[in-house]
This record gives structure tokens, C-alpha cells and sequence, in this order.
């Protein structure tokens, strides 16, 4: 096996700002809550490519863990992959100008009725780069209770959602055995115990406030 070595000393390991010229650009169509965009994108070479890709708002997830190392997770329908999927608690970032945080709480105390006094940031990412730009920030939430207040009247997929506290070991299992596959569980759980066993274990996580430059508030 070829050794390609270590990167070269001027690349940072890190992803860094770039935008190739936009010759045109367009939104054949807008949904909901999210659109598709059509870009005619100028290489390197000189030519010119079409991107089609999905405009999003972006998202928060919440990996929920309490004192007995349950993580708190819902299952609900999700139509375009014909599956019910075990998930942590997420949603859209569709409130304009709401930061990351107050909307992770609010998705935690929608979907399982908990509230946490610990935050931390415990991974940022993109979905599917090449074909959206939804950014996506799951926080780590622990010392949880229950949350006081009537919670919000469900409908559609959310009207037959499932909720459960599931050993984060059991996670682990299933996810190395490919028996869940719903992108911010899986990252999450990962992230949660390579963070754990990393330099400073959980308490060197970003504070809750961290900055986000995928998507930053007010922006």
C-alpha cells in the first residue's frame, strides 16, 4: 500500500471559505421550507458546470444523555427513505434570527418533554454537501428533568412518533451493525464516545455558544 504521507505543511486541517464564480443562478422551485437551486458554476479550467442542489435553513439535533447513560431518542416515519427510523430529537432552524441554542432546547422540549442544564456543542456538519447546503450543529444535553407546560399539538408523521431512553451501549451495537442509519444518531452517538475518550474527555467540548461560521446568527 502506497504511504501518501502527511498533508502538506501550507493545507490546514480544517475546512476553509471558497466560492467559485456563479455565471447564473436560479430557484426552479421553492417548497415548504426548503427550494432547489440551479447554479452555473465556472471550474477551474474555464468551463462551465451545472450544480443543482436543495437550499436549507439549517438544522439542530440534541444527543440527550442522563444520569444513567440512557440517551433519550424518537422513532417516526420518514417517507422519502420508506422507513421508520430511530432518531435524537432535531428540527429546522426556520425561526428567522433564532440562534442555534434557544431552538435546540425548544426541538428537545417538543419532541421529549426534557429540558437540560448542561449544553455543550458536540459536532458540526453537513449532510450531503454535494447536493444540499443544510449545516447542521448537535449539541450534547445533560442533567435532564422533566420539562413543566403543555407541549405543542403534533400532526402529520410527528402525530404517531415513538420516545424511548436507550442505553447509549445498546446505540453503539446498532449502530456499528448498521441496524440505524439516520445521520445525526449515528454521528452523534459516535462523536460522544470518541469525545469521551479524547484529551479532557467531555469537558473540553465547545461551550454552547460556540461560534458557527456554516451558519452564523443574524447572517
Amino acid at each position: 500500500m502506497t504511504d501518501t504521507g502527511n498533508p502538506p505543511t501550507d493545507t490546514p486541517l480544517r475546512d476553509t471559505p471558497e466560492s467559485w464564480p456563479v455565471v447564473s443562478t436560479d430557484l426552479p422551485f421553492t417548497g415548504k421550507k426548503t427550494g432547489v437551486r440551479t447554479d452555473e458554476v465556472r471550474m477551474p479550467d474555464g468551463s462551465v458546470a451545472r450544480r443543482d442542489y436543495q437550499v436549507h435553513p439549517g438544522s439542530v439535533a440534541v444527543l440527550a444523555i442522563d444520569g444513567r447513560d440512557r440517551v433519550a431518542v424518537i422513532r417516526q416515519y420518514r417517507h422519502p427513505v420508506r422507513r421508520r427510523l430511530w432518531e435524537i430529537p432535531a428540527g429546522l432552524l426556520d425561526v428567522p434570527g433564532e440562534p442555534p441554542l434557544p431552538a435546540a432546547r425548544r426541538e428537545l422540549w417538543e419532541e421529549t418533554h426534557l429540558r437540560a442544564e448542561d449544553w455543550r456543542v458536540l459536532v458540526d456538519l453537513y449532510t450531503s454537501p454535494g447536493g444540499t447546503d443544510e449545516a447542521v450543529r448537535i449539541f450534547l444535553a445533560r442533567e435532564l428533568s422533566s420539562a413543566e407546560g403543555e407541549r405543542y399539538e403534533v400532526s402529520e408523521e410527528e402525530a404517531d412518533m415513538e420516545r424511548a431512553m436507550v442505553p447509549l451501549e445498546d446505540l453503539r451495537r446498532a449502530v456499528l451493525a448498521g441496524e440505524l442509519q439516520n445521520t445525526c444518531l449515528v454521528t452523534g452517538v459516535l462523536a460522544l464516545l470518541a469525545a469521551r475518550g479524547g484529551p479532557g474527555g467531555l469537558d473540553a467540548l465547545r461551550p454552547a455558544d460556540a461560534p458557527w461560521p456554516a451558519r452564523p446568527v443574524g447572517a
